[in-house]
């Protein structure tokens, strides 16, 4: 089974720690709910920098990637409904799902 990467873009703060509490409440649920198929349940990106063959700026794109989580899937169409289930999109994030190729 393929393992495909669902990468993280934007979404919304909580307004309160019981808001974002809540929302980590979901979000476990929703890990717990994919059993094996879960391969990194998530990785929180930090600061990032882009960087070109000339330069190197601070990347303060709002829509940057913000995080990924890697779920085994059947096909991309399989893991786009896993991501369509994510509490993420529930703060206006957006996701992006993509196979992972084994080199």
């Amino acid at each position: 089974m393929p393992n495909f990467m669902i990468a993280y873009h934007g979404g919304d703060r909580p307004s309160s720690k019981e808001e974002g509490m809540a929302h980590m409440g979901k979000w476990k649920a929703w890990v717990e709910s994919l059993g094996e198929n879960i391969v990194n349940a998530g990785t929180p990106l930090m600061h990032s920098k882009l960087v070109t063959a000339g330069d190197v700026q601070d990347d303060t794109n709002s829509s940057a990637m913000n995080g990924f989580a890697v779920i085994k899937a059947d096909s991309i169409e399989a893991a786009v409904e896993i991501a369509k289930s994510d509490p993420f999109l529930e703060i206006n994030g957006t996701l992006r799902v993509s196979q992972l190729m084994e080199m």
